[in-house]
């Protein structure tokens, strides 16, 4: 009999919504971490039935199972580093808040996702006081993109000076560090990283493409994998950023509507 070729990866965590088509969401967290060669786990909060057009439902997962879910992963494989998505109700924003504060999670990169590119609502606005009050605290990286970062803050972004102040905002709020993604800016997709005492300008064009879905719940686990194996803020950021911008630069045209992107782009067929 042969013995097993036996081998440690470091585990990271993705707590957020499913997504179906496998292109957003848990689906697209999990791939990420497997693009970066580590141990991808997963804490359910929702289900939601989307494709590449639309948003058809979503469905919150009872806070029992979610405290099971985090029960089952940190008494068994504790994680180097966890990202957080979607958290569409009160509810399940105080569960993940318990849960975190009582296993001590570390590397936390928390991306507030709001709104799916069709629009729908995947954190009611009217729950947006609660999540700064409740979350942004956890948050070693908040990585908004301008009009999540404009909900939180309250007031307008225009400009680069604009996410400036924004950020520093929203590190008033509670997050120890904010990547500030300029991806909604028609000049370019630079980004603003603040990590309380220096402002970074991470420079990049955008590329012509429809093929974007994704790219935010990408970005931030790409960040969370590249902190938990130990690399330096900007180092993650800007390493994740290259990921992403090569993921969409090489997306895939599936589907009718925003197609994914490629999170293997890597890989030759």
């Amino acid at each position: 009999m042969q013995k097993a070729n036996t081998q440690t990866k470091i585990p990271i965590l993705t707590i957020a919504g499913s997504d179906c088509s496998g292109g957003a969401g848990i689906q697209a967290d999990l791939k990420t971490f497997s693009a970066h060669n580590l141990f991808g786990m997963s804490v359910i909060i929702c289900v939601v039935a989307e494709n590449t057009k639309r948003v058809i439902s979503a469905h919150n997962m009872p806070c029992k199972l979610v405290d099971e879910q985090f029960l089952s992963v940190f008494e068994d494989i504790v994680p180097k580093a966890v990202k957080i998505g979607m958290l569409p109700s009160k509810a399940l924003m105080s569960c993940v808040a318990k849960n975190l504060q009582s296993y001590k999670a570390k590397n936390i990169v928390l991306d507030p996702v709001m709104f799916a590119k069709n629009g729908f609502a995947l954190m009611p606005l009217r729950n947006c006081e609660f999540f700064k009050k409740t979350m942004l605290q956890f948050a070693d990286v908040l990585t908004p993109n301008i009009p999540e970062a404009q909900y939180l803050c309250g007031f307008s972004i225009k400009s680069k000076d604009d996410m400036i102040k924004a950020a520093k905002e929203l590190k008033k709020l509670g997050a120890k560090a904010v990547l500030l993604k300029g991806g909604h800016r028609e000049e370019d997709a630079s980004d603003i990283l603040y990590d309380g005492k220096e402002i970074f300008i991470l420079e990049s064009q955008k590329i012509d493409t429809k093929n974007t879905h994704g790219t935010g719940c990408t970005l931030s686990s790409a960040i969370a994998s590249n902190l938990a194996k130990g690399k330096k803020l900007y180092e993650a950021v800007k390493e994740a950023k290259d990921y992403v911008y090569n993921a969409i630069l090489n997306s895939l045209d599936l589907g009718k509507g925003c197609g994914p992107t490629n999170h293997f782009y890597f890989l030759k067929d």
